[in-house]
């Protein structure tokens, strides 16, 4: 079992405390460090963008509950080359960068490629830029680059429609760091079909849609997009950079979109922390088909599994004590994060969530971790969850690496 570590940067109040800007970047950093320090295999970053909270404003907030910021990382390449710089063994990873904002494809691709060009300079470098990335989590953020309706059909058959752009973007940004010259009449063409929708009445809002925007007569059984991206030949500069050092990982359970991106290059995936075990394991069956031949046999750890962490183990308390307050610090913690994101997740999605926390003392943990994983899975260990207090998440970290992780591979061998 591998054991990485997720680092949220998240500026939320906690019993009315909102640290500043310059606390909530050196606590992270001081994490960080301890997480190089204590072997974790990956410290994962969360990328945002825009204020949650000036977007409470807007006519239709996409997070109308939330306090404080979601996160302060919005440039993860300028965060990563300060993450390499501060530590020596540990890789960096975003989780995730979303594809649709920051120029696009196009422009996300160059950066990878610039980025890499400069952190390989150094011949014995072993450690893996890896980029997760999505659509991004909250479609607030990408709306000011312009990925919004363009239309009546594009505005009926949104967000489904959202998704086929994310699909589109993938494309351009794998070939391009492939090293291929791209234009955008290569690249996949949206077609629209009653497959995209989940029910009929969305698929014949869409068809009513075009109907009255093509004065048409009857409804059409798909309907051809427009590629959003439009674009003659580019290729990204510079080229000549070791590709063994750039790790990607899709942040979707579209299964579709899993298979064709990976006839392009080798891409794992990521899990959601809602993700039920059912669609963990079919993901599992169906990247050992499709997961792209260069990147060798799938492998369980090759999708990162996020878990909360609410490990108690103060000194000055008994092992019941240590139980009692992982409870109820848990329970402070989880009831205001599902509080804030009220209305932004289907609920049906929550009920069906598997239980994605570790709650209690070291040996219930460990417990629980062995009971719940897989020995060949990878943790992505979730500790400043609505915790502000650094010195105290970074002894959680201690606890776990150093007693937790250890009892854990007594239970599973």
């Amino acid at each position: 079992m591998d054991f990485d570590i997720f680092l949220s940067i998240a500026q939320t109040p906690v019993d009315q405390h909102t640290p500043d800007e310059d606390t909530m970047f050196n606590n992270f950093f001081e994490q960080l460090r301890a997480a190089d320090d204590l072997g974790f295999g990956t410290a994962w970053v969360a990328q945002a963008h825009l204020s949650t909270e000036i977007q409470k404003m807007n006519k239709n907030p996409v997070v109308p509950h939330w306090e404080g910021e979601v996160g302060l990382c919005t440039d993860f390449f300028q965060l990563a080359h300060l993450m390499f710089g501060e530590t020596k063994k540990i890789n960096v990873g975003s989780a995730v960068m979303s594809l649709l904002t920051h120029g696009g494809p196009v422009g996300i691709a160059e950066r990878v490629g610039a980025f890499l060009a400069l952190h390989g300079l150094n011949e014995g470098e072993k450690r893996k830029l890896r980029i997760g990335f999505s659509a991004g989590r909250f479609e607030f953020m990408a709306r000011p680059y312009g990925i919004v309706p363009r239309d009546i059909v594009e505005e009926a058959a949104w967000p489904a429609l959202r998704g086929q752009i994310f699909g589109e973007a993938c494309e351009i940004f794998l070939r391009l760091l492939n090293g291929e010259i791209v234009n955008s009449n290569v690249i996949r063409k949206t077609v629209l079909t009653r497959s995209n929708f989940r029910s009929d009445e969305d698929w014949t809002r869409v068809q009513e849609a075009f109907i009255a925007r093509d004065s048409v007569n009857s409804a059409p059984d798909n309907i051809t997009i427009p590629n959003r991206y439009i674009f003659e030949d580019v290729k990204n500069i510079p080229q000549a950079w070791n590709r063994d050092l750039l790790d990607l990982i899709l942040g979707s359970h579209d299964p579709a979109l899993q298979e064709q991106i990976n006839e392009i290059r080798p891409v794992k995936v990521f899990n959601l922390s809602i993700t039920p075990p059912e669609v963990i394991e079919a993901t599992h069956e169906r990247m050992s088909k499709h997961y792209h031949t260069d990147g060798g046999p799938w492998k369980r750890n090759y999708m990162p599994r996020t878990l909360m962490v609410f490990l108690n183990d103060e000194s000055n308390l008994s092992m019941s004590e240590r139980t009692a307050h992982a409870k109820k610090e848990a329970e402070k913690s989880l009831s205001s994060y599902w509080g804030a994101l009220e209305g932004t997740i289907d609920p049906m999605k929550v009920s069906k969530a598997a239980d994605n926390s570790v709650i209690g003392n070291v040996e219930e943990v460990a417990n629980q971790i062995a009971e719940r994983f897989h020995p060949d899975d990878c943790i992505m260990a979730w500790f400043d969850f609505f915790n502000h207090d650094s010195p105290r998440v970074i002894r959680n970290m201690d606890a776990f690496m150093n007693k937790v992780v250890p009892r854990v591979k007594e239970l599973i061998n």
